[in-house]
């Protein structure tokens, strides 16, 4: 599953020389984000109070209203978080802090749903749900209150600022009970799946596949923003990517297919190499991007962008030196950089997937000449998309010799390597690595 996008606002990738840089804990990141979040917040002016602006008049910018509107997009209209925030800030009129701000707190607060609901239900009385504005103004609040810090009395006032007139007294008389809890018990919750902000099936899931100390590990660090890094060519790409597609081994002149390959990131990664690619993916619109992003990087020449089913591949049999089927997944490893991906996935999808990416992995076999090498990755953790896809594969192509798992910080997993995304910062990712006899 590709989770590389080029101007993502919740992006990042590995560090431009792409080495293993050493990095600060994710306690320590964690903390430098918030301490980031809460200077921007307290220096943004609270909205003067006074008379609604007029027909002829220009509401002042203020970045919680963007935020607000943000965030009853996602939960009214099913927007995704990447895509409606971008049109929302261009429009803004905003200043660079402030779009930082926004950024911030309509991911944080949509990652932190869970959290912030329960933080604030106890308190809201009656059997009539919430209308999307107020539910939308009081996440905001108690993000701002329990996750952020923000002092009470600023994150309360401007949360009740940006509600609806008719449930100000409403979102003011909650969030001041939230605080005055917050006060006084700190930060608390009734289980791991509510403090961490995930439905149960996930944590349920990652226990029952990789343990509990490290699933527990990877959905906290997953419950905090990502780190941004970019590649020399100026590509916003996660580390993790950037070491799978240095695991493909390619060299100048050799000829490559990435079969899942858009939105294109592995793909010029690859041609970057000097190799020549060929980048397939089923939509049309998807193949744009690659084609885009091999322009932007400098790559057009050596990545040739085709519509393709990947489970039936239009290219001749062992006509590749080297195939990567960085295959469609569940997306379960890179939770922190898509903050609304825990909300739409669902528990069947991942069987499902699996199916899916057994059928790519067998059909991408049939195209990698005799010594030449198959990769299969999957920015996921569960055991059936990863151990699973690999068993499959072993049953339908015993021919197939496994390569030796690489080293830190990736970790023997089955036949292939598990990166944690506790271990590096990074996205979670597996791979499985194939020579053809």
């Amino acid at each position: 599953m590709a989770t590389d996008a080029p101007g993502d606002p919740e992006g990042g990738e590995r560090a431009a020389d792409g080495g293993h840089a050493e990095r600060q804990s994710g306690a320590a990141r964690r903390k430098r984000k918030k301490e980031r979040a809460v200077a921007a917040a307290r220096r943004t002016p609270r909205p003067a109070r006074g008379p609604v602006a007029g027909p002829h008049e220009e509401r002042r910018p203020d970045a919680r209203r963007v935020a607000l509107d943000a965030l009853v997009r996602i939960e009214e209209g099913g927007a995704y978080a990447n895509l409606v925030i971008g049109p929302l800030l261009d429009r803004s009129g905003l200043d660079a802090r402030d779009k930082r701000l926004v950024t911030e707190l309509v991911y944080g607060t949509t990652r932190m749903r869970r959290a912030c609901d329960w933080l604030v239900d106890r308190f809201v009385s009656g059997s009539r749900p919430l209308d999307p504005p107020t539910r939308a103004a009081l996440r905001l609040g108690a993000y701002q209150v329990v996750v952020l810090g923000l002092p009470p009395h600023a994150a309360v006032a401007t949360a009740v600022d940006v509600a609806p007139n008719r449930s100000r007294g409403l979102v003011n008389a909650v969030l001041r009970k939230v605080a005055a809890d917050h006060a006084e018990h700190g930060r608390r919750f009734p289980d791991p799946a509510t403090a961490l902000s995930y439905p149960d099936w996930i944590v349920e899931r990652l226990v029952a596949d990789l343990g509990s100390e490290r699933a527990m590990g990877a959905l906290e660090s997953m419950s905090a923003p990502s780190e941004t890094s970019v590649r020399d060519d100026g590509y916003t790409q996660d580390r993790a990517s950037q070491w799978v597609a240095d695991m493909v081994d390619a060299a100048g002149g050799d000829r490559v297919l990435d079969l899942c390959a858009a939105p294109g990131g592995k793909a010029t990664a690859l041609a970057a190499s000097g190799a020549r690619v060929v980048a397939a993916d089923l939509r049309p619109a998807r193949v744009g991007l690659v084609t885009g992003n091999a322009e932007r990087t400098g790559t057009a020449d050596r990545v040739a962008a085709v519509v393709a089913d990947g489970t039936r591949p239009p290219f001749a049999a062992r006509s590749f030196d080297r195939v990567l089927v960085d295959a469609p997944c569940s997306g379960l490893g890179v939770l922190h950089r898509r903050a609304d991906a825990r909300w739409r996935i669902t528990a069947d999808s991942v069987d499902r997937l699996a199916a899916l990416q057994a059928d790519l992995a067998v059909a991408a076999a049939g195209l990698v000449r005799p010594g030449g090498l198959l990769v299969v990755s999957v920015c996921t953790l569960t055991a059936a998309e990863t151990t699973g896809v690999d068993a499959a594969l072993a049953e339908r192509r015993p021919d197939l010799e496994p390569l030796d798992p690489p080293g830190h910080p990736w970790v023997p997993w089955g036949r292939g390597a598990l990166l944690l995304p506790q271990t590096a910062g990074t996205d979670g990712m597996a791979i499985h690595r194939y020579q053809v006899p």
